[in-house]
């Protein structure tokens, strides 16, 4: 989920609430907090009444999971022991960004994460923001933890999600983190995507995730065909940046983001009006 603000650059909690509506009817959870809800610049005070507005104005009651990550162990580990999991279903970490640690290190820093959570732990690895990979190895180490389910895997590297859906636990969830990868990887194993255009599309998302769970593949792909004319324009500028001006242009919430990330250019606004008119 975004996290819409208001141009004061506060939290926008009546948008907040038009985009839990929208999305409610076909998605299956909501993850808050995650990058796409610019975490790296909200408060923990914001994030902690983020995540109580959308515990109360869940429209279907949902299940959420909350992202908690960082390049600091013991700083993370402090943010889930204050955090109230109250109809929390698992928390979304993402792999220690900066730092570059070792890949035992990776191993070390989910492991005592995991140890310290009270509820289940979603893996989070996206090496184009963290400047690491968690490798199909480390991640099938991790698999092993009771206490990890799954992953969001946007490394982009299909060999990779191949060898982790190979390895891994029946039970362990290999969750697609690449909107536009979302079929291959459900036709290796995967179970679904955790998206940054659900937000605006979530019935598109329902579509597809639903065929390729029954293996019906041309329909799935259809589905993902639709994307194909605006998906890249999404990060044309860095992200949330596209999907937010996409939801300013559905009325849901305002383009406003936090700095360093800024509003689109004129140029990315023309552009992604333009594919969205092509799609409707």
């Amino acid at each position: 989920m975004v996290t819409p603000f208001l141009k004061s650059g506060k939290v926008d909690f009546e948008s907040l609430n038009k985009l839990l509506e929208h999305t409610a009817q076909r998605v299956d959870y909501y993850v808050v907090m995650g990058t796409t809800g610019e975490s790296a610049t909200v408060s923990k005070k914001e994030k902690s009444e983020i995540l109580d507005f959308v515990r109360k104005n869940n429209p279907k009651k949902l299940p959420i999971v909350f992202g908690i990550g960082g390049n600091n162990t013991a700083e993370v580990i402090a943010q889930v022991k204050e955090t109230k999991w109250t109809g929390i279903t698992a928390l979304l970490s993402v792999s220690p960004y900066y730092s570059k640690p070792s890949q035992e290190g990776i191993y070390q820093h989910f492991v005592a994460i995991a140890d310290a959570s009270p509820v289940p732990v979603i893996l989070y690895n996206v090496p184009g923001r963290t400047a690491s990979n968690i490798t199909a190895e480390t991640m099938l180490r991790l698999a092993g933890h009771k206490n990890i389910i799954g992953v969001k895997e946007a490394s982009g590297n299909l060999e990779q999600c191949m060898r982790i859906a190979q390895g891994a636990p029946k039970d362990f969830m290999l969750i697609s983190g690449d909107d536009m990868l979302t079929v291959p990887i459900m036709a290796v194993g995967g179970v679904g995507v955790i998206s940054v255009l659900a937000n605006a599309f979530p019935e598109i998302f329902a579509a597809t995730t639903q065929a390729a769970l029954n293996k019906d593949f041309k329909v799935a792909s259809r589905e993902a065909f639709k994307l194909l004319g605006i998906n890249g324009l999404m990060y044309e500028e860095g992200n949330p940046t596209g999907v937010k001006y996409l939801l300013e242009v559905m009325k849901i919430c305002k383009r406003y983001t936090r700095l360093p990330v800024v509003p689109p250019s004129e140029g990315l606004e023309q552009k992604i009006k333009n594919a969205y008119r092509k799609m409707k």
